[in-house]
C-alpha cells in the first residue's frame, strides 16, 4: 500500500476502460504545484505513452499495494476543474454510458497561456453588485421569485412579445425575463449559468442583461469566440465573485461560485442537444446540476417541449403561466370560411394583409428551405420525389430546364412514384432565395431581404421590407413584424421523425412571437390539432396530448431509448446480457452500414441507471477483449460498440 502524497486523477482518453480514478504519486518537486482541479501530465503503461489528466483530489495513501508511477509533469496550476463541475461530469457521463473525461472536454477550453497570464497578471474587477432585483413582470407577483429563493424547478410559459430596451434595443420578452431572474439571483450575490440555442437568442440576452447589472458581471462563453477569449472567459467564471455565464448548450457545465439559477431557453430547439459522445442534452445536465445544487432551474419556451411536459406531468417541474393573456393573432388558412382552390402558396387573403402591411413596416415570410430550386413532390400522393437511380431529391435547376437530382443530376423524364404511380410533379417547397425573387417581382418597390445560414441576419430596422428567412432564422424586427406569413407547412410536416409535429410548433411559434401586437400571423397550408394549438396559443395543451399518444405506443419520452451499434456477434453478446433486466425490451437489430448492426434499447426511467452501467461494461468489455488470431491474417482491432443514450436520430 503506497503512502502519499497521492494524486487521484482521470485520464482525458475516449477509451472506456480509462474512464475512472487512477493513482499517481506526486514527487517532491510537484508537490506544491499538484492540487485538485488541475491538469497534469501522466505516464501510461501501453507503449509509454504521456497523457493528459485532470486531478480530481489528493489522498494520503493509495489502496494499491504495488509501486505507483509518478505525476510527470502540471500543464497549469491554476484549478479549472471545480468539485461540483466534477460531480456534474460523473454523474452525465454516467447517465449516458458514456466518459466524463468526453463531458470535461466539453466543459473546459483549451489553455492559453497568454490568455492565463493575463488573468494572473489583473483577474479584473467583477464590478458591483446590483442594489436590490427587480420584479419579474408577466406572472403572479412575487411568484417566480419565491421559486428562485427556494430552488424550485419551474417551466415559465414565454411571454410571445417584443419589447423595447430603454436604449432602444427590441428583444424578445423571454429575454427580459431571464435578465429579471439573473438580476434577481445576482443581487444576492449568487451566480447565474443560462443555456440558449444560438448566437442570435444570446444577442437579445445579453442586451437586456446590460440594462440590469454591470457588463463586467455577465461572462459570455460560445463557440463563436476565439480560443483565447473564451478560455479567458472560463478563467473569470472560476473565481468567487458572482456573476451570470451566458452561452450555448455547453454553459450548463460552467464553473459558477454559489450558485442560485440555473436557465434553458427553448430546450426544444435541435441545437440544445449535444452530438458529440456522450450526447447528454442540455436539459438533462441542467436537471442533474439542479439536483446536485441547490439553485433555482428554469424552463423557458414559446413551445413546450414533450419533455419538459413529462416532468411538469411527474410534479418534478412546476408550471408557472403568464398572468397576462397577449398572444398572437394567428389565422389558419384552412379554416377560411371559403378556401381557395388552385393549391396558392399565398392565399389572397393573406396576400392582401401583406400588401397593406408593408406599407407600415417589415413584413415576415417563412420558408422551409433555403436555396433556389424548388422541391418536387408527387402531385396526387404528395410523396417527396426520389431519383430513381441514386435516391437523391429531385428538384428544378437554377438555371431552368427539367427536374433532375440534386445529387447525381439524373434526369427526372420517365419518373413515376413508387407509392402511387403517379407521373406528375409539383412544387412542394421553394427555397429561400426563389422565394424572394418571386417576391421582389409581386412587390417592385419593396426591399426583399434573405436571411437563412449561409446570410443570417439578428435584426432588421422598422423600415418597409420584406424579410424572406428559413425556419430558426428570422431576425428580431425593431417594433415587431407588421404582418408574418407561414408558408410551406404542409412541407416541413412531411420529413420523417417523431419531432417533426413538435419542431414545426415551435418554429411556427417562435416566429409568431416576433409579430408586433396585432399584427396577424397566416400559418399556410395546415389546419388540424397542431394549427389549432398555434392558433388559441395552447401549446403546453398540445404538448400533453402527443406525450399522450407517446405513452399509449412507448414512445420517448413516456420511455427511454438507446441505440447500441456493433457487429453482429458482438451486439447479439451484449443484447444478451441487456435482456435480463426487468422492464426492457429490445427492438432489432437491423443493419445500418460497414456490416454493422444497430439494436434499439427500451426501458423506463427507473431502469435507466442499471442500463447504462451494463451497456458501459458492453462497451469496456468490446474494448477489451482479444481476439483469436487467424492464421495468415494481420490481427484485426477488436470489435466496438457504440452506445447512444436517448438518441435523437432515432425515429
Amino acid at each position: 500500500m503506497a503512502s502519499g502524497p497521492v494524486a487521484r486523477v482521470l485520464v482525458d482518453s475516449p477509451l472506456p476502460q480509462l474512464d475512472q480514478l487512477l493513482d499517481y504519486r506526486v514527487p517532491a518537486r510537484l508537490a506544491d504545484a499538484v492540487s485538485a482541479g488541475v491538469r497534469v501530465r501522466v505516464p501510461l503503461r501501453t507503449g509509454g505513452r504521456i497523457a493528459d489528466a485532470w486531478v480530481v483530489e489528493l489522498a494520503g495513501r493509495s489502496e494499491f499495494r504495488g509501486e505507483l508511477s509518478e505525476v510527470q509533469d502540471v500543464v497549469t496550476d491554476v484549478p479549472l476543474l471545480m468539485p461540483d463541475v466534477w460531480r456534474l461530469a460523473r454523474a452525465a457521463a454516467d447517465r449516458g454510458a458514456g466518459n466524463a473525461s468526453d463531458i470535461l472536454r466539453l466543459a473546459i477550453p483549451g489553455r492559453y497561456v497568454r490568455a492565463e497570464k493575463a488573468w494572473r497578471a489583473d483577474p479584473g474587477e467583477p464590478g458591483a453588485l446590483p442594489a436590490s432585483g427587480r420584479a419579474i413582470d408577466g406572472y403572479e407577483p412575487g411568484r417566480v421569485e419565491r421559486g428562485l429563493a427556494e430552488g424550485e424547478r419551474m417551466a415559465l410559459h414565454a411571454d410571445p412579445r417584443t419589447v423595447r430596451l430603454p436604449s432602444g434595443t427590441w428583444v424578445g420578452a423571454w429575454a427580459v425575463t431571464l435578465a429579471e431572474a439573473a438580476a434577481h439571483v445576482l443581487a444576492h450575490d449568487r451566480s447565474s449559468v443560462i443555456g440558449v440555442p444560438d448566437y442570435r437568442d444570446q444577442e437579445q440576452l445579453q442586451a437586456a442583461l446590460g440594462e440590469l447589472v454591470d457588463p463586467r458581471r455577465v461572462i459570455r462563453t460560445d463557440a463563436r469566440q476565439s480560443g483565447r477569449d473564451r478560455y479567458r472567459a472560463f478563467l473569470d467564471a472560476t473565481g468567487e465573485a458572482a456573476r451570470i455565464v451566458v452561452g450555448n448548450r455547453s454553459t450548463v457545465y460552467a464553473p459558477a461560485a454559489r450558485l442560485g439559477l440555473i436557465a434553458v431557453f427553448d430546450d426544444g430547439d435541435g441545437l440544445q442537444s449535444e452530438p458529440l459522445a456522450p450526447g447528454v442534452h442540455a436539459r438533462d445536465a441542467a436537471l442533474i446540476r439542479q439536483e446536485q445544487s441547490d439553485a433555482a432551474l428554469v424552463f423557458i419556451a414559446q413551445t413546450r417541449s414533450v419533455e419538459v411536459q413529462r416532468l411538469v406531468e411527474v410534479g418534478w417541474v412546476h408550471d408557472v403561466p403568464l398572468r397576462r393573456g397577449t398572444r398572437p393573432r394567428v389565422v389558419l388558412t384552412e379554416q377560411q370560411p371559403a378556401p381557395e382552390s388552385g393549391g396558392a402558396r399565398i392565399p389572397s387573403a393573406a396576400w392582401r394583409e401583406a400588401q397593406e402591411a408593408i406599407a407600415q413596416g417589415p413584413v415576415l415570410v417563412q420558408v422551409a428551405r433555403p436555396g433556389h430550386a424548388p422541391m418536387l413532390v408527387c402531385d396526387r400522393c404528395r410523396e417527396p420525389a426520389r431519383c430513381t437511380a441514386c435516391g437523391g431529391a429531385l428538384a428544378v435547376p437554377r438555371s431552368g430546364g427539367p427536374a433532375s437530382c440534386v445529387l447525381c443530376g439524373t434526369s427526372a423524364n420517365g419518373w413515376r412514384c413508387r407509392i402511387c404511380e403517379g407521373t406528375r410533379l409539383r412544387a412542394a417547397v421553394v427555397g429561400a432565395s426563389r422565394t424572394a425573387e418571386e417576391l421582389g417581382r409581386a412587390f417592385p418597390r419593396s426591399r426583399v431581404v434573405v436571411s437563412d445560414g449561409e446570410r443570417p441576419l439578428v435584426r432588421v430596422d422598422a423600415e418597409p421590407k420584406l424579410v424572406v428567412a428559413t425556419r430558426g432564422a428570422e431576425p428580431i424586427a425593431d417594433g415587431g413584424y407588421r404582418s408574418v406569413l407561414l408558408l410551406d407547412g404542409e412541407r416541413m410536416l412531411l420529413r420523417e421523425s417523431l419531432r417533426v409535429a413538435e419542431d414545426c410548433l415551435r418554429w411556427w411559434s417562435n416566429a409568431a412571437a416576433l409579430a408586433a401586437p396585432g399584427a396577424p400571423v397566416f400559418l399556410v397550408g395546415v389546419g388540424g390539432a397542431i394549427g389549432t394549438a398555434l392558433a388559441t396559443w395552447t401549446q403546453p395543451a398540445w404538448a400533453a396530448e402527443e406525450l399522450a399518444s407517446r405513452r399509449a405506443l412507448r414512445f420517448p419520452p413516456a420511455v427511454r431509448m438507446a441505440s447500441v451499434v456493433s457487429s453482429r456477434e458482438r451486439l447479439a453478446e451484449g443484447l444478451e446480457r441487456i435482456r435480463g433486466i426487468g422492464g426492457v425490451d429490445v427492438l432489432g437489430p437491423a443493419p445500418v452500414d460497414d456490416g454493422l448492426e444497430r439494436a434499439v434499447v427500451r426501458f423506463g426511467y427507473a431502469q435507466g441507471a442499471e442500463v447504462a452501467a451494463a451497456l458501459k461494461a458492453e462497451a469496456i468489455r468490446a474494448a477489451t477483449e482479444r481476439r483469436r488470431p487467424v492464421a495468415g491474417r494481420r490481427p484485426g482491432r477488436p470489435p466496438t460498440l457504440r452506445v447512444r443514450m436517448d438518441d435523437p436520430d432515432l425515429p
